[in-house]
């Protein structure tokens, strides 16, 4: 029980950042695609995530949750290290909400300007979030070298999340902005993949520890299907993009679970070059965790807060399916 109560808290914490990125990733995006739209077409933007952004976030609170209290030890020493981005990010999120609510309450002549506030707030909390992810990859470093690591995946994370917001838009929308929607999607899929080949390629420059666990046999041969599977899932919505007829009759979705999946190759390869540390060369899960009476009083709450979390999101996404209707504040 002490060897695998830090590893289930270590998969609960990594699968709900995983679900965040992918479901919060898709509402940064379409915040980011925001000032490429029309007026109206903003408000269909909007209305496409009104329902789900705030469930979306719940994923983030459970993820940072898990790390206070099954890893305090790790905690204090990973938001020490992350204090500007991670503040960066919540000013970024908080900036979002409130312009959520007042882009209409606040009447026509500031609605451009919470328009501009909510790209605003998506931009810097992405940009954050991919910091975060540089650092963290890194081992918390201050190098110049983790430094430019860590402004390369502040880069990549925001061009996944504008091709998970547009291929959100294909499913939810229809006419003017759906067209847009696959021009966008198909702009955002070669930098995406740009990106993510140099982040492959810079990772195991950035950590000698990353490095050895990849390119070591048998280790090697084992991994070959992440790359393989990342490169096909590429090269299958390229294929789907290229085709906008596909994308006409209803298989949209095809492009967004594409991304999901690429999400999870690229969440599986991370996870094999960290485990078993928590903050790369400095602690393993172990090293970090509470106390084992304390994981095992916490895991009752786990065990009721995560089911409803994913009920709840379940829920949301059954009773708004289809397509979005027109923005409305009544």
């Amino acid at each position: 029980m002490e060897y695998w109560l830090p590893v289930i808290y270590l998969g609960i914490m990594g699968l709900a950042l995983l679900v965040y990125v992918i479901l919060d990733g898709y509402d940064l995006g379409v915040g980011l695609l925001l000032p490429s739209a029309s007026e109206t077409e903003k408000d269909t933007m909007i209305a496409s995530i009104g329902p789900f952004w705030d469930a979306n976030e719940t994923w983030l609170v459970l993820g940072i949750g898990i790390l206070l209290i099954a890893f305090p030890k790790a905690h204090g020493i990973i938001l020490t290290a992350l204090y500007i981005p991670v503040t960066l990010m919540l000013f970024g999120l908080i900036l979002r909400g409130v312009a959520f609510d007042l882009r209409v309450k606040a009447g026509d002549a500031r609605k451009g300007l919470w328009n501009k506030a909510f790209f605003i707030g998506s931009l810097l909390a992405s940009l954050a979030q991919g910091w975060m992810l540089g650092t963290y990859i890194t081992g918390l470093e201050t190098t110049r070298l983790s430094l430019l690591f860590a402004a390369l995946i502040a880069v990549t994370l925001p061009a996944l999340y504008v091709l998970l917001g547009a291929a959100w838009l294909l499913m939810k929308t229809e006419g003017a902005l759906f067209t847009k929607a696959v021009r966008w999607a198909r702009l955002a899929l070669l930098p995406m993949g740009l990106t993510l080949v140099l982040v492959s390629i810079a990772t195991p420059l950035v950590s000698d520890a990353i490095a050895e666990r990849w390119f070591t046999l048998p280790n090697a041969i084992g991994l070959l299907p992440i790359p393989l599977g990342c490169v096909l899932l590429f090269i299958g919505m390229a294929w789907i993009l290229g085709r906008p007829e596909l994308l006409a009759n209803g298989y949209a979705w095809l492009l967004f679970a594409g991304l999901v999946a690429l999400c999870i190759l690229a969440s599986l390869g991370l996870a094999f070059s960290l485990f078993p540390d928590i903050i790369i060369g400095q602690m393993d899960i172990w090293q970090a965790a509470a106390s084992v009476d304390s994981l095992l009083f916490i895991l009752v709450g786990i065990v009721i807060t995560l089911p409803a979390i994913i009920g709840y999101s379940i829920f949301v996404y059954r009773v708004f399916h289809g397509k979005a209707s027109d923005l409305r504040y009544e």
